[in-house]
């Protein structure tokens, strides 16, 4: 049932503007989502969006730690649907083969709508030129995909 809610989630969209589906211009979505983000990703991520040091070496197990979310890091080189299921299915499920993550997926913690509005807030902290060329991976993402 939760697989079929997240595939709603994304299917809600439709043929979505180049914003996406993120709903990081929305208010009181990005201030539900900063307070989720502090519950549920703080933690790792840092409460500033700035990961883990040394998010790009592994551990000796051979686990990146946690990225950053802010700009420096890659989360907006990702179109919003990759984004939301990385969140709900967890890093290793998405990428597959010996990649390994702590990053767990929160689809049975967190509804579609929270996973989204948790995204929304990480995206409205990113400067306007990057948002900006997030909106335009959006727009080829759903123009290129099928």
């Amino acid at each position: 049932m939760k697989q079929a809610m997240i595939g709603l989630a994304l299917l809600a969209a439709g043929p979505a503007a180049a914003q996406g589906i993120l709903p990081y211009d929305q208010p009181s979505r990005v201030e539900n989502g900063a307070r989720l983000y502090t519950e549920n990703c703080a933690a790792c991520h840092g409460a500033d969006l700035a990961g883990q040091p040394d998010w790009q070496t592994a551990d000796a197990d051979g686990y990146l730690p946690a990225p950053p979310h802010d700009e420096t890091g890659h989360t907006w080189h990702h179109a919003d649907p990759l984004l939301f299921r990385i969140v709900a299915l967890g890093t290793e499920a998405i990428v597959g083969g010996d990649y390994k993550s702590h990053m767990i997926g929160f689809k049975d913690t967190l509804s579609p709508d929270e996973i989204l509005d948790v995204l929304a807030f990480i995206k409205s902290t990113w400067p306007a030129e990057v948002i900006e060329i997030h909106n335009e991976i959006n727009e080829r993402a759903r123009l290129y995909s099928n």
